[in-house]
């Protein structure tokens, strides 16, 4: 009989906000996958383990998820994926794949999920809290109040029209694109909030567009709201 893949959420840094749910999933699993070459160096993992020290003696899977645009590289990694995970299925192990935030929000996993079950195997995805909530709880900030909008961006993709909708802007992982977002801010005098990697030990948090450093981590995210406050 094949196992069952899950994909989890271990949330936005801070392990205590791991649901119960996903730590009693990794309990039960007999593989933990994580996107990246050596398993114990990822983010998700060092995140888990904290809640969770039973995975240190599971079986660990590195999956490298490369951090591209190339639709070629991407294919050629989502198949390895698929690939390691159905050897662990056919083998009859529950296996688990880690991943930051949640699964369903600009989650590399969902490629392999997709495909899993296309497959023909069973899967199920396992909520995380998201890094956006976890990043306004920390601010004591509303993201959405009565009829407002939200609209969460992929900041290394065009944002000029969409910095134009009314509501709530949540730019995500805007790290390597965060001198062009800055610059563009600017220029249209919106005033926006950082953080950076919300919930680890190297959290950093700027209120005003103009403290935004020209550099920051994969893990950043801001806030702009309608009419220039943040």
């Amino acid at each position: 009989m094949a196992g069952k893949l899950y994909g989890i959420g271990v949330g936005p840094g801070d392990p205590e906000l791991m649901t119960i749910k996903a730590v009693k999933i990794l309990k039960e699993c007999d593989v933990i996958a994580v996107p990246g070459k050596v398993p114990e160096e990822t983010v998700a993992y060092r995140i888990a383990v904290q809640v969770c020290p039973e995975i240190e003696k599971k079986r660990l899977i590195g999956i490298y998820m490369p951090m591209t645009k190339d639709k070629t590289m991407l294919e050629e990694s989502h198949e390895a994926g698929v690939r390691m995970l159905r050897e662990q299925l056919d083998a009859g192990k529950k296996t688990a794949f880690m991943t930051l935030g949640d699964p369903t929000v600009y989650s590399t996993y969902l490629y392999l999920h997709n495909q899993i079950r296309s497959a023909g195997y069973e899967a199920e995805i396992i909520s995380g809290v998201p890094s956006f909530c976890a990043a306004a709880a920390k601010l004591h900030m509303s993201i959405g109040e009565k009829d407002e909008q939200i609209h969460v961006i992929p900041a290394s993709y065009q944002m000029e029209e969409a910095l134009d909708l009314p509501g709530t802007k949540i730019l995500m992982k805007a790290g390597k694109k965060l001198p062009a977002v800055k610059k563009l801010l600017q220029d249209r005098n919106a005033e926006a909030v950082m953080v950076e990697n919300c919930g680890m030990e190297n959290e950093r948090i700027y209120y005003e567009t103009n403290q935004i450093p020209e550099d920051a981590g994969y893990y950043t995210l801001l806030f702009v709201k309608e009419g220039g406050e943040a």
